[in-house]
């Protein structure tokens, strides 16, 4: 891959990184914030792992979601936040306005809320609510996939647009190796409200693949990446197991013409309404609470 000149992050208010810096970015920051739980620390196959997406592969619905109604519960969200941000969201991803700028303007105006909160206090918010909202919402078979290769001595790490202090917890709830996910900044642990990059999604999380690949020793080659959606082909494009898991239209489409393997979990109507839900519904959620902790709550005038 092309090397890239990195861009001074103290001059990033006055120079606004372009979508590929800002994805690079976020990739890179992803990777430098994985952290290695205590399964396999001695991999028998230390070459090749899996990638797993979590929204709709790993867990019914949009982590960030579940996350935002946990914090909803202990009021630190109202409802007008949550609906308010999430309609801002989904105009950009339905009626088709795809200005990058435009949207990371919206995303890092609303994270300017965020400043100042103890990222402790999101991990322990985020450990009680994983057991509340989404430890029975885990697809049992995607589930039983990750521990096949946990049984063959591979690493399996989640990547996900959803912050990494979550994805961390699902990771280790889960018995897997790690996570890959948004990295919001922090300052002496607390969040200063802007992202590391951009969020962890499409080409985003290819780079956070192949800069994690470069530091653990992967070969690509020998590894799986399963997702569910067709946002994720820079992902399954990198590795030479690709899998799509209860897939939209499009990449089932995908899948089919290049004879990738298909698993779908989901009942009948699951499955038939996913094409028209999935992308507005997680998808806007994912955008709308974009660092997890992106809107304006009760407590202090913040979160």
């Amino acid at each position: 891959m092309t090397a890239m000149a990195r861009p001074d992050p103290a001059d990033r208010s006055r120079r606004p990184l372009d979508l590929q810096q800002r994805s690079l970015l976020a990739g890179e920051a992803a990777a430098a914030a994985a952290e290695v739980e205590t399964a396999l620390d001695h991999p028998v196959d230390p070459t090749a792992a899996a990638f797993f997406d979590v929204d709709n592969t790993i867990m019914q619905g949009a982590s960030i979601f579940h996350l935002a109604r946990g914090m909803h519960r202990r009021k630190l969200f109202t409802t007008r936040d949550i609906v308010g941000a999430v309609w801002k969201q989904a105009y950009f991803r339905v009626v088709g306005v795809e200005d990058p700028d435009h949207i990371a303007e919206t995303r890092n105006s609303a994270l300017s809320f965020i400043a100042g909160f103890p990222v402790a206090e999101l991990e322990s918010l985020s450990d009680e609510i994983f057991d509340e909202q989404m430890a029975h919402r885990i697809w049992p078979g995607t589930r039983a996939l990750a521990q096949l290769h946990l049984d063959q001595g591979q690493r399996v790490w989640l990547v996900t647009a959803a912050p990494v202090e979550i994805a961390r917890i699902i990771a280790r709830r889960l018995g897997l190796t790690g996570a890959l996910g948004t990295v919001s900044e922090t300052e002496d642990g607390l969040y200063t409200g802007r992202l590391v990059g951009d969020l962890l999604h499409g080409p985003a999380k290819a780079e956070a693949v192949l800069a994690l690949a470069a530091r653990e020793g992967l070969d690509l080659a020998r590894c799986s990446a399963y997702s569910d959606s067709v946002n994720d082909l820079p992902m399954l494009g990198l590795v030479g197991d690709p899998v799509a898991v209860n897939p939209d239209a499009r990449l089932r489409a995908h899948a089919r013409e290049h004879g990738w393997r298909v698993r779908d979990y989901r009942t009948g109507r699951k499955a038939a309404r996913a094409g028209l839900l999935v992308a507005a519904g997680a998808g806007a959620a994912t955008g709308a609470v974009a660092a997890g902790v992106a809107l304006r709550g009760k407590r202090g005038g913040m979160l």
